[in-house]
């Protein structure tokens, strides 16, 4: 097992871990966004306003691509372990 392996292993790992939180990460961070537009726009400093609307919104995006992500890590993982017998062979 030599450097460039490491490295390419390394680097697909934290490609799928992108791929993988990216949906949860955008919509978090878009409902975020726009509960705090209207948080400043209203003047309502209510800390649990935008808690509800991201838990709801969050758990919406994992029922829709939770499937996709799930085949996306098992398919890595699948390849990861079939690629076990040249790591150190």
């Amino acid at each position: 097992m030599d450097t460039a392996m490491v490295v390419d292993l390394g680097r697909q790992a934290l490609w799928i871990t992108m791929l993988v939180s990216a949906p949860l990460l955008l919509v978090g961070l878009t409902v975020g966004l726009i509960i705090g537009i209207f948080q400043a726009a209203t003047s309502i400093n209510e800390q649990t306003l935008s808690f509800i609307p991201k838990l709801i919104a969050l758990g919406l995006t994992l029922s829709m691509a939770g499937g996709w992500m799930i085949n996306t890590l098992v398919d890595y993982t699948r390849v990861l372990f079939g690629r076990i017998p040249t790591l150190f062979g």
